[in-house]
């Protein structure tokens, strides 16, 4: 029988956002492919510096240390390099200690074609084209926009989400785009008995979920915060939603309109999701903050 895969949380990862490929990749930019490539080869026992993602990611692997048998996190690198000029990243893999021994590289070309086959959960990019096509094949994705890297004061992994056309889909917010504030809010009184439909991160906070329910609570490696411009009346749709879905969510911040970056801080996020840009501008200077290109916020 092969190896599987089936029963981890399998998260897909770029090598610009583990690691700091700033100067290659300008090397790549006003020199080209051959010059970037000869850059790599050179330095290849030269470890990278940490990107963006490497804090969250050091402390998704840690969980496994306190999960039982196969369940547990599985982190895959997928990258436009090719494997010439890939052996430096997987040298500063080997540097780091990190646990990760499956990649793609794919030499010029886009990985997302890979995240299905590996069966993720959750893509992390750069690239915002790789990031739209991830959402395509209908896994949750983000494009990580900020150079803050995630909080690593406690070994708690902590994730912030956005609600709508995050969490849930973007018909509530299609609502209030096309009427107003007070439309919207007679809208969700209306159905607050009916369950929102899942958006592109239902999947992976279900995942979350499952790999919460492997420990007590007050031992969970991971915790999650909702955190919405919403506000009463909206509030109750959203609640009655998490709970038809039987997914609990630890914190739920309803904030009519506040700016998110504060709560953000107060909850000590790793990571933050959001599909507005604003709020993804206005979060990322102090929390890793991943911007979801979906939902109607992001239509041309």
């Amino acid at each position: 029988m092969g190896v599987s895969l089936k029963n981890k949380l399998v998260i897909a990862i770029s090598s610009r956002a583990l690691f700091d490929l700033t100067d290659s990749h300008r090397v790549y930019e006003e020199k080209g492919l051959a010059a970037y490539s000869a850059y790599q080869v050179e330095r290849e026992d030269e470890p990278l510096a940490p990107g963006e993602a490497f804090p969250l990611v050091q402390k998704m692997l840690r969980i496994n240390e306190r999960l039982p048998g196969e369940q547990g996190v599985e982190v895959v690198l997928l990258s436009r390099n090719s494997a010439d000029t890939g052996l430096r990243v997987f040298n500063s893999i080997e540097h780091y200690e990190l646990p990760i021994g499956r990649a793609a590289f794919c030499g010029g070309e886009s990985p997302w074609r890979y995240i299905n086959a590996f069966g993720c959960q959750l893509f992390l990019s750069s690239e915002a084209d790789d990031v739209r096509n991830a959402l395509d094949c209908g896994v949750a994705a983000a494009t990580l926009v900020s150079n803050k890297g995630a909080n690593s004061g406690s070994d708690q992994l902590r994730f912030a989400f956005d609600g709508d056309a995050v969490l849930f889909s973007d018909e509530a917010e299609r609502v209030f785009k096309k009427e107003g504030l007070e439309a919207f809010a007679a809208s969700e009184r209306a159905a607050a008995r009916t369950p929102l439909s899942g958006g592109p991160f239902k999947s992976f906070l279900s995942a979350l979920h499952e790999l919460q329910q492997a420990l007590p609570a007050e031992e969970a490696p991971i915790r999650t915060a909702l955190v919405t411009a919403r506000s009463a009346p909206a509030h109750e749709r959203v609640i009655r939603t998490l709970r038809a879905w039987d997914i609990r969510i630890d914190e739920s911040i309803f904030l009519g309109g506040l700016d998110k970056t504060d709560f953000l801080r107060a909850f000590q996020a790793d990571v933050f999701f959001d599909d507005q840009p604003s709020h993804c501008v206005s979060a990322s200077p102090h929390i890793a903050t991943g911007h979801v290109p979906h939902g109607v916020a992001n239509e041309l």
